[in-house]
This record gives structure tokens, sequence and C-alpha cells, in this order.
């Protein structure tokens, strides 16, 4: 299974004071360093972390393929071919959200999708659609000819926290999901059967099967035994772990516990 690490967070950090530090692109040869396969950014409409120069900069110097993810706003798939990354995967994005909150709606938008993978291809850029596990997400991105969809793994991700970590207890705890135990063992059951349902799916089509949102070094145990799941993107749990023992580290602890 290959890794992809999401160093948007470096970013976040930097903007907090708004300087120059930490760099994104400081963490690019670690990654390489740490054996990881990938690198994930993000660039929003609202540059609230990673920008123009960021990427430009990271895709020009990486020595490991860039998957951009970025929304399907006009102005912003003008820049994507522009940058010209390994691969762009196309997310929902809202300006009021503190991070991506679901799928990308492919049947909605199917229409709009379509020419942007049409545009892509032209251009010999791989095409990601990051979608909740979804039977009608799925076919539709085959049918759009993406070649990777990335399964949403947000859900799943929440009832985990809710019923084994101490969230529940803190400020952040998610309401929807305060339930007795029972009640959440049964959900994340059925979370992680929608996601092997889907990736099997998705496979039997044709389609390379990312997953990510959320995960961490607790919760990605079960994701690694969906066979059909090829790629992960990681980023924040690997961030916020390199604060004790340093990226190349964190990374590398990673990369153990998917290899």
């Amino acid at each position: 299974m290959l890794l992809g690490v999401n160093i948007d967070h470096i970013a976040v950090l930097r903007e907090a004071r708004k300087i120059n530090d930490p760099d994104p692109l400081d963490a690019v040869s670690l990654v390489k360093r740490a054996g990881a396969d990938q690198i994930t950014i993000h660039l929003r409409e609202d540059r609230r972390h990673i920008n123009d120069d960021d990427a430009k900069k990271i895709i020009e110097t990486s020595q490991l393929p860039i998957n951009l993810e970025c929304s399907i706003n006009a102005e912003i798939i003008d820049k994507v071919l522009q940058l010209h990354p390994h691969r762009a995967t196309l997310v929902p994005e809202k300006r009021e959200e503190v991070t991506t909150e679901g799928g990308l709606d492919v049947v909605k938008n199917k229409e709009i999708i379509t020419e942007i993978a049409k545009r892509l291809k032209k251009e010999h850029i791989e095409l990601s659609l990051f979608i909740d596990p979804n039977s009608a997400m799925i076919e539709a991105s085959k049918e759009i000819n993406a070649e990777w969809i990335e399964l949403h793994t947000g859900l799943y991700a929440n009832i985990y926290a809710m019923l084994y970590s101490n969230l529940s207890r803190s400020r952040h705890s998610i309401k929807e999901l305060e339930l007795d135990r029972e009640s959440l063992h049964v959900k994340l059951l059925e979370a992680t059967h929608e996601l092997e349902r889907s990736a099997k799916q998705a496979q039997q089509l044709g389609l390379k099967v990312a997953a990510g949102h959320g995960l961490n070094y607790q919760n990605v145990k079960r994701i690694l035994d969906i066979k059909e799941i090829c790629e992960l993107n990681i980023g924040q749990s690997i961030i916020a772990r390199s604060i004790f023992v340093g990226f190349e580290t964190a990374v590398k602890e990673l990369l153990g516990l998917i290899r």
C-alpha cells in the first residue's frame, strides 16, 4: 500500500503567524528520505494554507509525484493545468469549513467534471475524485473516465474517535455521534463495511482506490485490511505527531504500520 503525505498543515502553522516559517517545501525531501511514495497538497480557493508559490515550488522540485487536491472551480482548474502535477484530486470546498467535510457529488457535477477530465487527460494529468463510499458516485466516476477514486474516511474516523478516544469528553465532541458504546460499535462496523464494499466495487470497475481523511496511527489498522485500497493520503496526524518525535520519524512510524 502506498502512502501520500499531505503537508498542508505545515503551511497552516506558517499562516498562523503570517511569516515564512516553516516552509512546506522543506518537508518534501524528508518525505522522500522516510520512504513515502507521494506528496499531497490542497490548493484551496481561499489559499488559507498552501498558496500558488508553494504549489509551484513543490511541483517543480519534488522527486516524488505530487497529488494536487483542488475544487472544480474554473480558475483553480486553469491553475492546475499551468502547474501540471502528477495527479489532480477533485474535492468539494466550502469557505466556512475547517476541513473538507464530505465527498464530491460526482453525479450532480458530472457534466462539469467530464469536461475537466478531458482537459486533464489532454495534459497527461491523472484524475482522482474524492468521494463518499457510495455506489452511484463510484459508477459516475467510472463513466467520467477517472483513473482514481479516493474514498472519504471521515465518518469512519469520527466514529472511531468517539468510541476509542476521549473526543466525546472534549469540547470538540461530535454531537450527532454522542451515542452509547454499543450503538457506536454498530456504526463503526457499518462504516467499515461501506468502505470495503465501495473499494471492491471500484476495483471491479477498473478504478484505482485511495482513501483518506481523519486517518491516524490508531484507526488506520482496520483500513489496512481492505486489500482493494492501494493508497492512503494522510496529513494532520503525521504533522501533529512530528511535534514530539520529529517529522521524518513520524512518517517512518506510519509507514511501519502500513508495511
